[in-house]
C-alpha cells in the first residue's frame, strides 16, 4: 500500500533538515522542503561564488548554507538528512549522524515511498536510459499521463502533489540511488549486470547488492523483470518477492518476452519484426523485450508495435551525427563501460574506427579487446585510460597477429581530427568511449555534444 503524502508533510514540518549537495536534484528538493515548513541547511563543497545565484536565492529564503572543503564536519544535530546519491551511507559523517538519531534518506527514496501513481523502476549496467524512455513512450502513447525521472527527466519529489493515482511514473535508477533504498517500485526492471562503477563501489558484490534493492522491498502483487541471458540477473529469480517475467534473445520464454527468427514475442504473441524496429542492434531488441514485459498489463500489442516501428532513439546512443566525405560519424557517448561499447560496435555491418578512453572507473578492458577486435578497423585512444586500453588491445593483437592500428590522441579535438585523417570512403567513425567522461567533461551529454560540435565543424 502506498503511504499518504500527508504523513510526510506532518513529519517534516519544523524539522531541522540537512540537504547534502546543492545539485540538479537537490535544488528543487530544498525549495520544496521550505514550502513544507522544514528548517533547511544546505551543504556543499563549493563556495558561494561557485554556487552563484542559487546561493543568493537560498540565503534570502532563510536556508543556512554550510559550504567549503570541510563542509561535512558540521553535519551534526539534524533530525533529517537528505543525502546526495553519490554519498556512501558508510561515510563517517553519516554514520555519526545516524548514531545521533538522524533519519537519513534521499529525494528518490521518499518519492517512491509516497508517489500515488504506479511506479516502473529501471536499472542495469547498460540499456537503462533507452528502456526507461521506451516504457515512458509506450505508456504515453497508450494515453496515460506519464512522468519520467530519476537519472533522466526532472526531479519528481517536488512535484509529487501534482501526480494523480491513475498517472504512471517511470524512473531510471542508478546503483548509487538504489544503495540506500528501503522501498521498491511496483514494476522493477534489471536490464543486465556487468562490472561497472567499481571506482565508487567496494567490489562487484556491493554493486550487485545495490541493484537488488530495486526489488528487495516489493510485495507479492509486484512484478520483477529480469534478463534470462545474463548470468547475474538470472540468478535473482529465486530472490524475487512478487511475480517474475523474463526476456531472452536466445530462447523462447513462456512467462515473458523473447526473440526468435527475426520476430519479437510477448507471452507467445508476435509484437513486431526486428527489421522494422527503427533503433538498430540486438541490445535494442533486448531493451524492447524488457519494455514489453514491463508494460504488459497497461499497453496493447498494437501500441507496442507502433512505438517500436517509429521511435528514433535517444540522444548520445548510436546517434547519427553527419556524413562527411563519404564517412559516417556516430555519437554513442553514453557508452561509459566496456560492455556497452562492445554492444555498440556490433551494431554496424562493418568494422568501425573507434574513439575510446576517458575517466578510469577501474573496469578491466581485456573483455573489450578479446571480443571486440573483429568489429574495430582502427582504434583511437585518449583520456586517462588510453594506456590501459592500449595494453589490453596490444596483447590480443600480438597473440592473434592482427593488423589493428592503435592511434593515440592528445585531446578530444585531436581524436576526431585523427579519425578524419584515418577514415576512407564508406567508413564509420564511432565515439563509444568505454569510460566515464569525468577526466575531461562534466558528464556524457557534454562529451557527446562536444563530439557533435567538432564533427559538424569538420572542413
Amino acid at each position: 500500500m502506498k503511504r499518504d503524502f500527508k504523513e510526510f508533510k506532518d513529519f517534516i514540518k519544523n524539522k531541522n533538515t540537512a540537504v547534502v549537495g546543492i545539485g540538479v536534484s537537490n535544488i528543487p528538493l530544498i525549495r520544496f522542503l521550505l514550502e513544507l515548513g522544514a528548517k533547511v541547511s544546505a551543504f556543499d563543497r563549493k563556495n558561494e561564488d561557485e554556487l552563484g545565484d542559487i546561493a543568493k536565492e537560498f540565503k534570502e529564503k532563510g536556508v543556512k548554507l554550510v559550504l567549503g572543503e570541510n563542509y561535512l564536519n558540521n553535519l551534526s544535530g539534524y533530525d533529517v538528512i537528505f543525502k546526495t546519491p553519490s554519498m556512501r551511507i558508510d561515510s563517517p559523517f553519516l554514520v555519526k549522524a545516524k548514531e545521533e538519531g538522524a533519519y537519513i534518506t534521499s529525494e528518490m527514496e521518499e518519492f517512491v515511498r509516497y508517489c500515488p501513481a504506479k511506479v516502473y523502476g529501471v536499472t542495469g549496467s547498460d540499456g537503462k536510459t533507452t528502456t526507461t524512455t521506451l516504457i515512458y513512450n509506450l505508456l504515453k502513447e497508450e494515453g496515460y499521463k506519464t512522468w519520467v525521472g530519476g537519472n533522466i527527466g526532472t526531479p519528481l519529489f517536488a512535484q509529487i502533489e501534482e501526480i494523480k493515482k491513475d498517472d504512471k511514473v517511470v524512473l531510471e535508477l542508478s546503483s548509487f540511488q538504489l544503495m540506500t533504498m528501503t522501498v521498491s517500485p511496483e514494476v522493477s526492471v534489471i536490464t543486465n549486470l556487468s562490472p561497472n562503477h567499481l571506482d565508487m563501489h567496494k567490489d562487484m558484490d556491493e554493486y550487485v547488492d545495490a541493484k537488488k534493492n530495486i526489488f528487495k522491498f516489493q510485495s507479492l502483487e509486484d512484478i520483477l523483470i529480469l534478463n534470462r541471458d545474463n548470468e547475474i540477473t538470472n540468478l535473482m529469480v529465486k530472490e524475487a518477492k512478487g511475480s517474475v517475467l523474463q526476456f531472452s534473445i536466445k530462447e523462447p520464454i513462456d512467462k515473458g518476452a523473447y526473440y526468435k527468427d527475426g520476430i519479437l514475442y510477448l507471452f507467445g504473441k508476435e509484437v513486431c519484426k526486428a527489421e522494422d524496429i527503427v533503433i538498430k542492434g540486438m541490445h535494442n531488441v533486448e531493451n524492447y523485450l524488457a519494455t514489453f514485459c514491463a508494460v504488459n498489463q497497461d499497453v496493447s500489442i498494437e501500441v507496442m508495435k507502433k512505438v517500436a516501428t517509429t521511435f528514433k532513439g535517444v540522444e548520445h546512443r548510436i546517434e547519427f551525427v553527419r556524413e562527411f566525405h563519404g564517412v559516417k560519424y556516430y555519437n554513442s557517448s553514453i557508452a561509459s563501460s566496456p560492455s556497452r561499447t562492445l554492444a555498440d560496435i556490433k551494431v554496424f555491418d562493418k568494422p568501425v574506427i573507434l574513439i575510446a578512453g576517458g575517466y578510469d572507473k577501474h573496469i578491466p578492458f581485456e573483455p573489450l579487446a578479446e571480443e571486440g577486435y573483429p568489429y574495430i578497423k582502427k582504434l583511437i585512444l585518449l583520456g586517462n585510460t588510453r594506456e590501459k586500453i592500449k595494453i589490453a588491445f596490444q596483447k590480443v593483437i600480438e597473440e592473434k597477429e592482427l593488423n589493428l592500428p592503435i592511434i593515440m590522441a592528445d585531446s578530444f579535438e585531436d581524436a576526431v581530427n585523427k579519425a578524419k585523417e584515418e577514415a576512407e570512403d564508406k567508413d564509420v567513425v564511432l565515439l563509444a568511449p568505454a569510460c566515464a567522461s569525468f577526466d575531461m567533461f562534466a558528464n556524457f551529454e557534454v562529451r557527446g555534444n562536444r563530439f557533435k560540435e567538432i564533427v559538424n565543424n569538420l572542413k
